[in-house]
């Protein structure tokens, strides 16, 4: 009887669908009627699920998936037709990240701490980041539920944890197969809430269409994970591909969740940051990231200013930083961490039997944490911890594991950029002796014939600004009475955060090594002695992992940095052992994979010149390099581990003061590792950075 009432219903319903055409039918939309949503982005959430740092230990409300949530929700309250999308680099970044994909990795009946958040806050749709592709093709293909068609890659059987909302792809293919190893664009329908011409409310489909871009540097950056298996296409040729056949199935609105920042040069299908020439493929909205920076600037009160890079673009660019549009193109970047939401509202009005975007009544919003009132952070969401509870425990338990050495010194990078290489210096040690080791020990003919070769490793601050005031490296003395336990597992993910980077050694001459310290010298402001007012020595933060520090066992390199001269022609007095270095002198870099690659752009380190590539990751290199200390001293020193300084300033006094930004509270720090240049601590700027005095005489 019940299967008879069953069958009974179904014909019923398709009675109605063959008189009818639709069971519910929706009234034909009217000429005139308007439609406002909102489209919602996150960007480089790097696995900041908490506000915490689990390097320091310590709350950090400056950050955190859980702050990003109440900005979700006071967005959705305004905005009751929303699209809240995620654009990539989510999985990587914390050690929470790393515990839950390379040293506890969770099993396929299991789902990361993140998704689990994002499912939660109802993420309508995602994309994909160049971190993606860190922990591996098998590991993505779990977490994602997603079989990629890549030989030798297989998910496990069944659903895995993953998203539960569609992840967009569009410009990686598989090899093998010359096909998407994603879905390379995503539909989402939706019902919104409109006006009809008469004022009268009224609910209207409309079809959102996504697309997902990666840098092409995914194929060098995670060349172990990615070579033969993967291929990627330029954004531009993706998109014209992919946006008809989003009309096609369609889309009212094509939304482009571009990871890269905005570069408006020449357009090439190699170019790492695209986002700009995307404008130019019939888009409607561009979401973009990768460079964790501000678009359009901070409306709140007492906002920063606008990021140097964005300054320095040339008015026919027709980039509005202020406004937030590319070429007319709403364009928002959320910075990174979860620390901003974007947020671009449009009005679209039903005109000739579409619905079209009205730019006059589109507005681009990147909004922080501090957005009400420009001085408080708002508060958590109190339903997120409680999704993570377990793994944030754990997290915290596997950071406080002992290494076995303690330290007599703060290794800390606040002043980097003036000098200081307490943090700095060991990773050069650890990686300098690794590759000696390597050389000294292989039974390959070629890398034995480098033994006579001089080796020198270089490394980055690489958390020294990038994401705001309280991003940066600071190890405290270990084995003190308020630290009796010396240094723990969080200790080297400070001092060399990318756990992803695996250790490689190039073979360079002279003049390599020269054009590789005059890329990293571009971080520097160009400094003019004459000027009266106020002088940034280092404008923007945003590409500090390519500012490269080398050094020499004994100290035998150094040189000088003209900050007075232009970008390309600032390094002086290079020499090594005392004497000039040579243009066709022989020397080994130790690095990692992602410069020895290509990464930063120096000029010929392409992949070219690489003859080491270690299975080691740099990260893991420094721990065991130090648990190698411990055993052997038991502890780590200022004297031979933090204070061989090899480069310094060219001397020169300015009319006009010069600061440095860095965290607010520190000067006793600069004092203590001999970085006389900085002389005083001054107020704040609008990111919370303090400016510092420093004076290029001394």
């Amino acid at each position: 009887m019940k299967t008879n009432l069953v069958l009974l219903a179904a014909m019923m319903v398709a009675g109605l669908v063959a008189c009818g055409g639709e069971a519910n039918p929706v009234p034909p939309v009217q000429e005139g009627t308007t439609v406002n949503l909102a489209l919602m982005e996150t960007t480089d959430l790097h696995a900041n699920v908490m506000s915490y740092n689990y390097y320091s230990l310590g709350e950090d409300t400056s950050l955190g998936m859980e702050r990003t949530a109440t900005l979700v929700a006071a967005a959705r309250a305004e905005n009751p037709n929303n699209v809240l999308l995620d654009n990539g680099d989510t999985i990587q970044g914390t050690l929470l990240g790393d515990l839950q994909a390379v040293t506890k990795p969770v099993a396929c009946s299991e789902t990361m701490a993140i998704h689990k958040v994002m499912n939660a806050m109802k993420f309508d749709g995602g994309g994909f980041g160049n971190h993606e592709f860190n922990y591996g093709l098998p590991l993505l293909s779990q977490i994602t539920n997603t079989d990629f068609g890549i030989p030798g890659v297989t998910k496990p059987a069944g659903n895995c944890g993953a998203p539960v909302f569609p992840l967009a792809l569009t410009n990686v293919t598989g090899v093998a197969s010359g096909k998407p190893i994603v879905q390379p664009t995503a539909l989402l329908p939706r019902t919104f809430r409109a006006t009809a011409p008469d004022g009268s409310a009224l609910d209207v489909k409309i079809n959102i269409g996504i697309m997902s871009f990666v840098p092409p540097q995914i194929l060098e950056w995670d060349q172990k994970n990615l070579a033969g298996k993967v291929a990627v296409t330029g954004a531009v040729e993706a998109a014209k591909q992919y946006v008809p056949e989003l009309r096609g199935k369609g889309a009212d609105l094509v939304v482009a969740l571009s990871h890269g920042g905005l570069d408006p040069s020449a357009y090439s299908p190699k170019m790492e940051n695209p986002s700009y020439h995307l404008t130019g493929t019939g888009i409607d909205a561009l979401l973009i990231g990768h460079s964790h920076l501000i678009f359009p600037k901070g409306k709140e009160t007492g906002a920063a200013a606008l990021d140097a890079s964005f300054a320095a673009f040339p008015t026919s660019a027709r980039i509005d930083a202020v406004n937030g549009f590319v070429n007319g193109v709403p364009t928002v970047m959320a910075q990174s961490w979860g620390r901003r939401l974007g947020i671009i509202k449009m009005t679209l009005i039903y005109q000739g039997g579409k619905w079209v975007v009205q730019p006059a009544k589109t507005s681009v919003e990147s909004r922080g944490f501090k957005y009400t009132d420009g001085t408080t952070n708002v508060a958590a969401d109190p339903t997120i911890a409680p999704l993570v509870a377990t793994e944030h425990a754990a997290t915290i338990a596997y950071a406080k594991q002992p290494l076995g050495v303690a330290t007599d010194f703060e290794m800390s990078s606040y002043f980097a950029l003036a000098g200081d290489v307490t943090a700095i210096q060991l990773v050069n040690q650890a990686q300098l002796d690794y590759v000696k080791n390597f050389i000294a020990t292989s039974t390959d003919a070629t890398i034995a014939s480098y033994k006579n070769i001089p080796v020198l490793s270089c490394s980055a601050p690489f958390k020294a600004g990038r994401n705001g005031p309280s991003d940066f490296t600071d190890v405290a003395p270990g084995a003190t009475p308020a630290a009796p336990v010396g240094l723990q597992v969080r200790n080297p993910g400070d001092l060399y955060l990318y756990s992803n980077n695996n250790l490689q050694a190039v073979k360079i001459k002279g003049s390599d090594l020269k054009a590789w310290l005059e890329t990293s010298a571009k971080q520097f402001g160009a400094i003019n002695p004459a000027l009266t007012t106020e002088q940034d020595l280092v404008p923007s933060y945003s590409t500090i992992f390519n500012y490269d520090v080398f050094y020499a066992e004994g100290n035998a390199l150094t040189y000088q940095i003209d900050v007075t001269k232009p970008a390309g022609s600032r390094i002086v007095n290079l020499a090594y052992q005392g004497k000039p270095v040579a243009d066709n002198a022989d020397f080994i870099v130790a690095t990692n994979d992602y410069r020895a690659g290509g990464g930063g752009a120096v000029p010929g380190i392409d992949g070219s010149k690489t003859i080491i590539k270690s299975p080691d990751a740099n990260q893991a290199v420094v721990s065991n390099y130090l648990a190698a200390r411990g055993k052997a001293t038991g502890k780590v020193s200022l004297v031979d581990n933090g204070s061989a300084r090899s480069w310094s300033f060219v001397k020169v006094a300015t009319a006009g003061p010069v600061i440095l930004r860095s965290a607010p509270g520190h000067l006793g720090l600069a004092k203590s590792a001999g970085i006389t240049a900085v002389t005083a601590e001054g107020g704040l700027d609008g990111s919370g950075f303090a400016k510092y005095t420093i004076d290029l005489s001394k």
